[in-house]
């Protein structure tokens, strides 16, 4: 079986949603619209509800090139369980999941002018509410699985309403999303096997090494190979270093968080797209996992 690649692109305010800016959204995007239209790539473009609202014209221009489109919240906020602590944010109530859910959905489908069916969590911050939530309102698919995190999801699954990281009956796909397994975490929460952003803060040959890697367990493992990867429009616009000032305050990112977004970013995608080309790999959306 070929290995199978998503990209899945979470359409969001810059730098994470540590800005109220949508500098990435407007340049960036674009630039990933070319990319893949030269190398004939279809991928699932997960945007937040006031991403949409605020910038309708991006979902229509990534909807014309015939992508997905995909919901990732309504403000980027967090819906599932914590992974790591991050002052000032906390998860909304499980009970108030599906609500939150519901009202970003329909804003992200008036202006899409299409169903819903594929969605991914903020931070990849899941959870069994959120599933059930997601199972209820007609998705197909989840791409908030963190394995770098949660170890045991090597390829997509359907989960428990017991508990979303464990096999069970619902009709909604889990798809993992791509850490390199066979790194000896020294990381409490794993996180230096989750492998972004290392294409545009290295190289796409350098992330290559980690995916096959992966490549080489899944085979040992007679697993199928199938990676789904999460981009951001911002990282294909250059970003400021340093302290960004807004409102009454200001953030410093850390200097990986916006190393070599722009261009450098752009060639990379590119190269990467060709090194999985060369694996033999196909692209797919999403929705087409299910």
């Amino acid at each position: 079986m070929n290995t199978q690649i998503i990209f899945g692109f979470d359409m969001e305010t810059d730098i994470g949603s540590w800005t109220p800016f949508y500098e990435g959204l407007v340049h960036g995007t674009p630039e990933i619209l070319k990319i893949l239209e030269k190398n004939n790539v279809k991928s699932t473009f997960y945007f937040t509800g006031d991403a949409a609202q605020s910038h309708p014209e991006i979902v229509k221009m990534v909807s014309a090139a015939g992508h997905e489109i995909g919901c990732h919240s309504l403000y980027h906020e967090t819906l599932g369980d914590e992974l790591i602590p991050i002052p000032g944010l906390r998860s909304v109530l499980p009970e108030e999941c599906y609500h939150r859910v519901e009202v970003a959905t329909k804003v992200v489908e008036d202006v899409a002018q299409c169903k819903m069916l594929s969605f991914r969590a903020p931070r990849l911050w899941g959870s069994t509410a959120l599933v059930n939530a997601l199972e209820d309102l007609g998705y197909k698919t989840d791409a908030s699985y963190p394995m770098f995190f949660h170890k045991d999801r090597l390829t997509p699954y359907h989960p428990s309403r017991e508990n979303w990281i464990c096999q069970g009956d619902m009709k909604i796909t889990e798809i993992p999303n791509f850490a390199d397994m066979t790194i000896e975490s020294t990381d409490i929460g794993g996180r230096d096997r989750d492998q972004w952003p290392k294409f545009r803060t290295q190289s796409a040959s350098a992330l290559m090494v980690n995916i096959n890697n992966m490549l080489e367990m899944y085979k040992k493992k007679n697993l199928p190979a199938i990676f789904c990867f999460y981009l951001h429009p911002w990282e294909f616009y250059e970003m400021p270093e340093g302290l960004i000032h807004f409102g009454e305050g200001a953030v410093k990112p850390d200097p990986f968080i916006v190393k070599n977004c722009g261009k450098y970013a752009q060639e990379q995608l590119n190269l990467l797209i060709q090194l999985l080309k060369n694996t033999g790999a196909i692209f797919k959306r999403a929705i087409e996992i299910v």
